[in-house]
């Protein structure tokens, strides 16, 4: 079991994974039953997908294709 909650973890990891350059975005949802890091890139290459951790803190993080976020 994690000693952070995902929130805490997210928080701690947010800004170096915003800080690789195909990472557009980040939240927290669920992976069937379990909570997740969902982690958006709008390039899903072998590269990128090597440059994040497949988990954090404990928690599973899913990388997921999605283009730029834009605020309206």
């Amino acid at each position: 079991m994690a000693s952070q909650s995902i929130q805490e973890v997210l928080a701690a990891h947010n800004d170096s994974l915003l800080a690789l350059p195909a990472v557009v975005g980040t939240a927290i949802g669920r992976c069937g039953d379990a909570l997740c890091i969902r982690v958006f890139v709008k390039d899903s290459s072998d590269a990128v997908r090597r440059a994040i951790p497949d988990s954090l803190g404990g928690y599973p993080v899913r990388v997921e294709l999605s283009a730029e976020f834009r605020p309206r």
